[in-house]
């Protein structure tokens, strides 16, 4: 157990991203890290290590109890059953009898199918969830679990996973001291008896859970003052001139003596003048105390991968088989939609009561078939029908950048692969936009006055179901690469505009300039909209000739507005359509591999440093050994090299 201390900005988040191996790409960064001695490229850091955010993100739909378990679902049990087996081998040649609870709890950890529920029930009692384990966990608009909660719900979704060491930044953020130490105690009885790793960033920890830890890392502008057992680092100061106060706590004294503004009250050698120590002066001198030698040491002697149990690094990229994730994010899914069931209730109320109101709007009665003006009148109703089944498509664009940031987190932390959240969230709409496509076409179809044979009915109905699913999956498409609600509102009402006026309606081919003409061409819109006129105008009820024509009714029509005559361009048109909904659920699919969320990298620059020859801009630096070796210390030197 190790605690992370050290001033505001003073480069904890950046060390534990390194440590984790999730230092952003765009840093400059020398040295390496390696756990068991082997470097990063070798195995899987982001399911070997875990990497506890600050920050609390969680779907607010979801229960804590639901969120913990979806998290074990994804994790897995890792390379648990190999290490068990291991352990069990080891047992036997040294006639260790196990603790038969211990012993029952590991077990049922370590088999697939029932391991999700026993390690959610335990990190439920670990952490102090059960009193909230069926309640929501909220959001700004939903009324949830408290800040403390919601804090140690973040933690336990790492903690129900099979990683062998734990990063935790600031997870005390939130919660009082009581509350801290109880996850601490807890966390420390874990990492003691499973042989774990834990490096913990605290803000002003409590002198209770101050002494929970077993070793101590000061870090202050990016470098390292103090890395080594808790019991030497007050003496490390002492023999520096700094003493702490009797009724002072600790930490908040090892966080203090490097500041310039609080360094000077805690000099204690009264006979000699006081001068502000530097913080690299301070990294000097651990490099020749009793413990920054012992450090050295041990990392002259690197790690001999020989040592290292091949369960000891996850080598594979997920936790579960492709099928097991895919089903997971299935049933997530599914949960969310019957959680947010007003959504679709409201869209298909919309859509009823414009339903009725275009039924007034373009009564039957009303409705003749004498003229190519009138004809005008009928594709009008068909385009506004296609603008409402569109539009409905809409909401997607807020749904999905909702999720977007609890996707972004479970993503870079291996729970799942873009692909198995991406096809859930097409498949299961499509009952969806079935049922409220019926609903526009089975009210207003023979209430307008289209053309009465049934097989146009579902020909019109079957164009309107692919025009919604268009829709969907291009708002999708823009919520994914927009990533953020005011850049996808503008998109989204661009793209809705541009493919308004590129249908075929709005202006017709003709009109269509030739330098624009690209446009009408891949507009998804064109093809709904060829593929529905061609269906209505070439039926029966247009087949008759208007006074000075030798061709149909329908034929005229068309040709008015300049759409295709020929009854192949309705197959055309459907061919299209799912062409698109393909290839925008495809792109969908790219945008959520490849694109991150917005924001800059910290990584803090120490100004002392700057001017050295090996720190380039750096953000980190150094050597990092993590082992899981029981005889060597958790320690690092000054200069960066950090041995856990």
């Amino acid at each position: 157990m190790t605690l992370l201390l050290g001033p505001p900005s003073s480069g904890k988040t950046t060390l534990l991203l390194a440590l984790a191996g999730k230092l952003d790409t765009a840093l400059k960064c020398s040295g390496t890290v390696t756990y068991n001695g082997h470097e990063m490229n070798e195995f899987v850091p982001q399911r070997t290590a875990a990497y506890i955010s600050q920050h609390d993100l969680h779907i607010g739909e979801m229960t804590v109890r639901e969120t913990l378990a979806f998290s074990a679902r994804c994790q897995g049990v890792g390379d648990r059953y190999d290490m068990l087996a291991e352990l069990s081998r080891r047992e036997k040649q040294a006639n260790i009898k196990p603790d038969p609870d211990i012993d029952v709890f590991m077990k049922a950890a370590a088999t697939e199918g029932q391991e999700a529920n026993v390690i959610t029930d335990y990190i439920l009692k670990v952490l102090g969830l059960e009193i909230c384990a069926d309640t929501m966990v909220g959001d700004e608009m939903l009324r949830g679990i408290s800040g403390g909660q919601k804090k140690r719900v973040t933690t336990g979704e790492m903690l129900v996973g099979p990683a062998r060491a734990l990063f935790m930044d600031e997870i005390s953020t939130g919660l009082d001291s009581s509350t801290t130490f109880q996850i601490v105690n807890s966390l420390k009885q874990t990492v003691h008896i499973l042989n774990g790793t834990a490096v913990i960033s605290l803000l002003q920890p409590a002198p209770e859970t101050y002494d929970l830890f077993d070793d101590i890392i000061l870090i202050s502008d990016g470098r390292i003052v103090y890395q080594g057992p808790r019991e030497h680092v007050l003496s490390f100061f002492e023999s520096m001139g700094f003493r702490c106060p009797d009724r002072k706590g600790i930490a908040d004294f090892l966080q203090e003596v490097t500041s310039r503004k609080d360094q000077m009250q805690y000099w204690a050698r009264r006979d000699q003048p006081y001068r502000f120590v530097t913080t690299d002066e301070f990294a000097e001198a651990f490099q020749s105390f009793h413990v920054g030698l012992q450090l050295e040491d041990e990392l002259r002697t690197p790690f001999e991968k020989t040592k290292s149990h091949p369960a000891a690094l996850t080598t594979k990229k997920y936790g579960v088989g492709k099928w097991e994730l895919l089903k997971a994010c299935i049933s997530r899914e599914f949960l969310l939609m019957k959680r947010n069931s007003f959504v679709y209730i409201f869209k298909f109320i919309q859509l009823t009561f414009m339903a009725i109101v275009t039924m007034t709007l373009f009564l039957r009665t009303e409705m003749n078939r004498d003229s190519i003006a009138e004809g005008g009148i009928y594709m009008g109703a068909i385009f506004f029908g296609l603008i409402m089944v569109m539009f409905n498509g809409m909401s997607e664009l807020s749904m999905t950048i909702a999720k977007l940031p609890v996707f972004y987190k479970q993503r870079d932390l291996l729970f799942f692969p873009a692909w198995a959240y991406a096809l859930p969230s097409w498949i299961l709409k499509i009952p969806i936009t079935f049922v409220e496509v019926a609903l526009w076409v089975f009210l207003t179809y023979y209430v307008i006055g289209f053309d009465p044979n049934v097989q146009r009915l579902f020909r019109q109905y079957f164009a309107l179901v692919l025009a919604n699913q268009m829709a969907s999956g291009l708002f999708r498409f823009i919520a994914a690469t927009a990533r953020n609600m005011i850049v996808a509102n503008t998109v989204g009402s661009f793209a809705f505009l541009l493919l308004f006026a590129l249908s075929g309606f709005v202006l017709s081919r003709d009109d269509i300039k030739s330098w624009w003409i690209w446009g009408y061409w891949i507009s998804p819109m064109m093809y709904g909209q060829t593929a529905l006129m061609v269906n209505e105008f070439r039926g029966n009820q247009w087949s008759h000739s208007l006074p000075g024509s030798t061709e149909a009714a329908g034929i005229d029509v068309l040709k008015s507005r300049d759409f295709f005559q020929e009854p192949k361009w309705y197959w055309i048109g459907v061919g299209g359509l799912i062409g698109f909904i393909i290839l925008f659920n495809i792109f969908f699919t790219v945008a959520l591999t490849y694109l991150n969320p917005f924001g800059s990298s910290r990584a803090v620059i120490s100004e002392q440093t700057e001017s050295h020859e090996q720190t380039d801009g750096v953000g980190v630096g150094g050597s990092i050994q993590l082992t899981n070796n029981e005889s060597s210390s958790n320690n690092v030197t000054s200069s960066g090299a950090l041995q856990i």
